[in-house]
């Protein structure tokens, strides 16, 4: 017994050692949902609208007000086409196309705050419309009012279709884990501590006494991991004794389906909320990370991500729009009735947390190729979406247009920590600087060389800072005013584009730039959106032919160097070249329309063909043998970026005649005719054989994208030096690792039929 005590005082004494050091980091805590700021004052600028109930599309529903902290409805009396547009506006929409009556989208919960709303059609905000006052209604939510809008955006409009958790932020406000070991507040991301909440008297635990693995499975989703796993008490029982612990929550009865503990059954404590846990001690929580996120290389091979679903299109780890795969063909879903809880079944299985929201609309931009899935409805406790009721799409059902889009809880990383930008007239530019550690320990701020940077690293600030996307990566900052700073103490940074930070990159042991002042360091301008384009590959393999073009022909082609390198041995202007012709059709499916980097001042004027150069190469041709190697190679200076053609309901912005400005809208493509200048690989020099015909739009990566990985297009094709076959055109993300290894390694046509 002796022995036990003194063992006892040691452990007291190891523990007093470490808990100094515990207080240092904690997970930050996770907010819910924000709330929008309750109305002062009646005009447009302080209220916010939603469409909700189902079955729906993202442009339609039963419209909902957020008026004085509370969602409510309004009602049907009196309504009419002209109060369906200025509601349509206000979410967004150029304008409404019907409206409903008699909660045909479901009955709504709560207030009904407009009654007998009487506008003309043309009012800003439905605030200034006559009507019987906010909250002023005989009705009932059978007589809720839906509305119809067109489905054309606003230019510009940001703010669409977030479909997010609503809880009640007067009780829990925020959630954190608080680590307890001293080498957990240094190892990031935190995956294991105690559980507490904060209210407006600061932070406080939760009595662990009832507490149930789907407590801590909601928690862990709130910090961005999928899974739980059981903790070990004991050491965390004689930490408690050694605190005074405020009790707070004294019961939590989650499903374990909710994404935010505050939507679980909770039971608080008000009064005397330090004795309120007999014989319990503060919950404490174990999450599992996933395999982005494990702490060591063991872990991270043993946690694979899943083969058949994926997220693109996102500006960081744990968004994006959401593609399934069937068959070898990636795909998209439909997002009507998407939620909440299917987002999160989503979320959990590529190894995130539960989500945060759930985007309709094609919030992360359009999917390409089928739409496999079609209101998915998850219960929450399904380990994959195939296992989640779903319909299957017909031709009508859905556009995509309507690709349902998520973003997920993720692990805070204190990434953002390391780097900022200064200078800038917002805070999405700026020059970067980047946390540096001197051989002594010190901290300091010191300035990236700008020799070598361009938009992959900017992607990876852009990123790291929760700025959204890269617009772009500059290699002089001297038209900004940034701090006092004036060392490089990195260069030669290189990254992927994927890196979740820019210690992640390549860079030099030791400082090596060639203009080391201050005014030649890197910086970034960021954007919350960015375009993304993708080639029409089913119009490449139906176009694609050969012209023996006489050499008469081509002078402004050789000019431009559209031609092999043999073509200037040979004797102009007799004789020909045989060109490989095909036609593009660049479509911008991304959520900004896509502008040359460089502005019309800088364009080049070439007088042969009587047009301006906006981007030096702006698509690359390339004919490869079948083990890769190219054979022939052409390319595409961007003389005419314009809207050719555009979706319905989309308008033409863009065009080249008469020195206009140049761009590709999103929703609209920019067609360059197989019979056109350059349009082609010269393949004079080729033998005939079985290759690889590939396309690559903004190969350099000078314009931004959201998605670099459906730049390139690929197709097999066959040449007996005569005629040419071109089959299995696709875009180079389209088909999933096994087809695609085996179109790598496809050994050829024997003879002229294409099954």
């Amino acid at each position: 017994m002796e022995l036990c005590q003194w063992w006892r005082h040691i452990v007291v004494f190891l523990i007093h050692a470490w808990i100094p050091s515990c207080f240092a980091q904690t997970t930050p805590p996770v907010r819910s949902s924000p709330t929008p700021t309750p109305q002062t004052a009646e005009g447009p600028e302080t209220l916010k609208f939603r469409l909700s109930g189902f079955p729906r599309k993202h442009n339609e529903g039963r419209i909902e007000v957020f008026y004085k902290g509370e969602w409510g409805t309004i009602c049907d009396d009196d309504f009419s086409l002209a109060n369906a547009h200025v509601l349509c506006r206000q979410l967004g929409f150029v304008s409404a196309t019907g409206w409903t009556h008699s909660a045909k989208y479901g009955k709504g919960t709560g207030k009904i705050w407009l009654d007998n709303v009487q506008c003309s059609g043309s009012e800003r905000s439905v605030s200034v419309c006559k009507s019987r006052g906010w909250g002023n209604s005989d009705c009932t939510h059978d007589e809720d009012a839906g509305v119809i809008c067109k489905d054309e955006r606003l230019p510009g409009y940001m703010d669409s279709n977030v479909i997010e958790v609503q809880v009640d932020e007067n009780k829990v406000e925020e959630v954190r884990l608080r680590p307890v070991f001293t080498i957990a507040t240094k190892r990031m991301p935190v995956t294991e501590g105690v559980v507490e909440v904060k209210n407006k008297d600061g932070w406080a635990q939760i009595c662990d006494n009832g507490w149930t693995p789907k407590n801590s499975h909601v928690v862990c989703g709130m910090m961005g991991f999928p899974h739980e796993k059981k903790v070990n008490k004991n050491f965390y029982k004689l930490y408690a004794e050694r605190q005074k612990n405020h009790f707070l929550v004294h019961s939590v009865a989650c499903l374990g389906t909710e994404v935010h503990l505050a939507a679980c059954p909770l039971e608080f404590n008000y009064d005397n909320a330090t004795e309120s846990c007999p014989g319990g001690m503060p919950a404490v929580v174990s999450c599992v990370p996933g395999p982005l996120y494990a702490q060591s290389a063991a872990m991270r091979k043993k946690l694979k991500m899943p083969s058949t679903i994926r997220l693109k299109g996102g500006a960081k780890y744990g968004e994006g729009r959401v593609e399934v795969l069937k068959g070898s063909e990636w795909g998209t879903i439909c997002d009507d009735r998407w939620n909440l809880l299917s987002a999160s079944v989503v979320c959990r299985e590529l190894g995130f947390g539960s989500a945060k929201e759930a985007l309709t609309g094609a919030r992360m931009g359009q999917g390409l190729g089928p739409i496999y899935m079609n209101e998915v409805q998850c219960t929450g406790h399904e380990r994959s979406l195939w296992n989640c009721r779903y319909k299957n799409i017909t031709a009508e059902d859905c556009k995509h247009t309507e690709d349902a889009s998520l973003r997920c809880n993720v692990p805070y990383m204190g990434y953002e920590k390391t780097v900022r930008i200064l200078g800038g007239r917002s805070r999405y530019e700026g020059r970067v600087e980047v946390l540096h550690t001197e051989t002594n320990g010190t901290l300091r701020w010191g300035l990236i060389c700008g020799e070598g940077w361009g938009t992959e690293e900017a992607m990876v600030v852009c990123r790291q800072l929760g700025l959204g996307y890269a617009n772009h990566g500059l290699q002089e900052t001297w038209y900004w005013d940034g701090s006092n700073v004036t060392e490089m103490v990195m260069s030669g940074v290189k990254c992927t584009g994927e890196e979740m930070s820019l210690s992640q990159c390549q860079h030099h042991r030791t400082v090596n730039c060639q203009k080391a002042a201050a005014r030649f360091s890197a910086g970034v301008i960021c954007s919350e959106t960015a375009s993304d384009l993708v080639l029409n590959a089913p119009l490449v393999q139906q176009t694609t032919y050969i012209e023996d073009r006489p050499l008469h022909m081509l002078y402004c082609a050789a000019e431009e160097d559209c031609l092999s390198k043999s073509a200037a041995k040979a004797n102009w202007p007799y004789g020909h070249r045989r060109l490989l012709r095909f036609s593009s059709q660049i479509h911008n499916i991304g959520r900004a329309d896509f502008r040359p980097k460089a502005g019309r001042h800088s364009w080049v004027w070439h007088a042969c063909h009587g047009h301006y150069h906006s981007m030096d190469i702006f698509t690359h041709y390339d004919l490869m043998s079948v083990n890769g190697t190219k054979v022939a190679e052409g390319h595409k200076a961007s003389f005419c970026l314009e809207d050719t053609d555009c979706d319905e309901g989309v308008s033409k912005r863009y065009e080249c005649a008469n020195f206009g400005e140049q761009g590709i809208t999103v929703g609209c493509w920019d067609l360059y005719r197989h019979d056109i200048d350059c349009q082609w690989i010269d393949i004079t020099d080729v033998k005939p054989g079985n290759y690889i015909l590939q396309v690559v739009i903004n190969p350099n990566y000078e314009v931004a994208e959201s998605d670099f990985t459906n730049n390139a297009m690929k197709c097999n094709c066959k040449y007996d030096g005569h005629r040419i076959w071109v089959h299995n055109c696709h875009i180079g993300d389209a088909f999933s690792e096994e087809a695609e290894k085996k179109f790598e390694k496809y050994p050829g046509q024997l003879n002229n039929q294409i099954s």
